[in-house]
């Protein structure tokens, strides 16, 4: 193993350890300056193997490098300084630590070259993460965080089953191409889009994510999802199982998003939708898509963390997270509101945004591709996200009836952290070349044409439309929507209390009743040997000579017929 190049992970991690033992002005420059730092780290990461070791005779990689390695390691480094600066005025002194622990975990999990190590970061991931969440200190996040605990843990069984499967089938741990081929490479799979949030355990996201704090939402909304599309990437390309997956999450996550009051749920939906969107690139396979895919992990990460931190900046403001409580704040967070607004035109792939310059590149695999159907699916999804991420949720908070709240802007911090997310969603639409430099494959793609451009605008003003002649039907009331989380919710404790408990008192009265009757035999044979029983009498020999006899005729009889 070489000592040249540190590990970019694991020095965000050990730095999250020490942040507890700062304080005022040095705790802040370390939070920001830190994950700068392992961004420079990552840079310097090489191609190939850089760290090696040798466990149970075998190859382990804890680090090596590639550009699609390299570009997911870069978004999670961004990721973690942009959240840590808006979390900067969080009072818990948990939060920010596991976040970082969550956050090297997932670089980990980007820079690792062999299935052994994938685990280990993927489940150290799923304790930052629910560190992150319980570290909001209220009765729902404490629920919230075991539900989202035991979720994650069964998905760890899955593939800590199918790695093992692998291990022993192929003998190798190399994290490589994978084919569906054998029971193992399906549990990995399924330990992989269980973090991705694919349906029916979908409901994990939207249950969880919403009841962290203004700013542990941010944290959680960029790292489970990414490294699960990254890993799809680089285990499962071309797995036409994963189109049909991802469609549904796309429009599982529009009907949801639309249904929805919540504003953090909402947006929670809007991982969904975007994470169907990434692995439908995923299953095309081509290069294009494949590219189209790794693009839209890191644009996304961007804008659904800039439409969380302005709908944190508002939760953090005013107290409230319905979109039927809360209407007309431009008036007074006009800052919060154009971030917003940036962050919705991205989402919804306007031109000039990052949003645009990524989600044409898996629609236009679909078309290079001949998946028509595809094709049209992607352009109805990219439609539905327009309505409810693009329109709903700043339409509802800032822009509908005026609710007569007048909060102010955030803290400081928390404004400079949406304007740098802001000017990364506008440059990065505006000059996509560097992303385009970092991507998997060389990108050939020009997304500024007149027919790109002019489809673009045709499906936003529609959506748009459709949107204005919808709103009388979108109008939100104060009611919670459960999804498959109804199982754990509603159903499961149902059984519990009106089947479980009682079939275990009827079990525990058959057993006292077993008990009772096995205590008075015990007790008739026990009195049958004493002195005065019916076995410690004298029998006379006549008796037993009879006795004898009709045993032997009954075993001969027994034996014979």
């Amino acid at each position: 193993m070489t000592d040249l190049v540190l590990h970019p992970g694991l020095v965000l991690i050990v730095g999250a350890l020490l942040l507890p033992l700062l304080r005022g002005t040095l705790r802040s420059i370390a939070v920001v300056a830190l994950p700068l730092v392992v961004l420079a780290l990552v840079w310097r990461v090489p191609d190939g193997p850089a760290w090696q070791l040798h466990f149970l005779d075998y190859t382990i990689t804890p680090l090596q490098g590639d550009k699609l390695s390299r570009l997911f390691a870069i978004i999670f480094s961004l990721m973690a300084a942009g959240g840590g600066l808006f979390a900067l005025s969080q009072k818990s002194l948990v939060e920010v630590p596991a976040a970082f622990v969550y956050a090297g975990s997932a670089i980990g999990v980007a820079l690792a070259g062999d299935l052994v190590t994938v685990f280990a970061f993927w489940e150290l991931m799923a304790v930052g993460s629910t560190l992150v969440l319980w570290s909001q200190g209220t009765p729902a996040s404490y629920r919230a965080a075991r539900r989202y605990l035991m979720i994650h843990l069964m998905g760890g069984v899955l593939l800590f089953a199918g790695v093992t499967g692998h291990i022993v089938q192929t003998g190798d741990v190399a994290f490589t191409r994978m084919v569906l081929d054998s029971p193992a490479h399906w549990l990995i799979l399924m330990g992989f889009l269980v973090n991705a949030g694919a349906p029916p355990l979908s409901a994990w996201l939207s249950d969880a994510y919403p009841e962290a704090s203004w700013s542990g939402t941010v944290f959680l909304s960029a790292f489970t999802t990414k490294t699960a599309v990254y890993v799809l990437i680089r285990g499962f390309p071309g797995t036409e199982l994963l189109i049909w997956v991802g469609l549904f999450m796309a429009f599982y996550g529009i009907v949801y998003g639309l249904l929805e009051n919540d504003i953090r749920r909402i947006l929670a939906y809007t991982i969904v939708n975007q994470g169907g969107l990434m692995m439908v690139g995923v299953g095309i396979g081509t290069e294009m898509a494949l590219n189209g895919a790794a693009a839209q992990a890191f644009v996304g990460v961007i804008y659904v963390a800039l439409l969380l931190m302005s709908a944190g900046s508002v939760m953090l403001m005013t107290g409230r997270r319905k979109c039927s409580e809360l209407g007309g704040l431009f008036r007074t967070m006009p800052l919060t509101t154009a971030c917003a607004m940036i962050g919705a035109l991205s989402i919804s792939a306007f031109p000039l945004t990052s949003g645009f310059v990524s989600k044409s590149m898996v629609s236009q695999a679909a078309l290079d591709g001949h998946l028509l159907p595809v094709w049209l699916l992607l352009i109805a999804a990219s439609a539905g996200a327009v309505l409810h991420a693009g329109l709903k949720f700043p339409w509802y908070v800032f822009f509908q009836n005026d609710s007569g709240l007048r909060p102010t802007e955030p803290p400081a911090s928390m404004r400079w952290a949406m304007v740098v997310f802001a000017f990364l969603c506008i440059a990065l639409g505006v000059w996509p070349e560097p992303l385009y430099a970092m991507l998997p494959f060389a990108v050939t793609y020009v997304p500024y044409t007149g027919s790109h451009v002019l489809t673009q605008l045709q499906l936003l003003l529609f959506s748009g439309l459709a949107f204005f002649v919808m709103l009388p039907y979108l109008k939100r009331t104060l009611t919670i929507t459960l999804d498959t989380d109804w199982v754990w919710r509603r159903l499961l404790p149902a059984l519990l209390l009106n089947v479980g408990w009682p079939l275990v008192n009827t079990w525990h009265r058959l057993m006292r009743g077993l008990l009772d009757v096995g205590s008075e035999l015990l007790s008739m044979v026990v009195h049958q040997h004493r002195e005065d029983g019916r076995f410690a009498r004298t029998w006379s020999t006549r008796s037993m000579a009879l006795w004898v006899l009709v045993l032997l005729l009954g075993y001969l009889l027994l034996y014979y017929v």
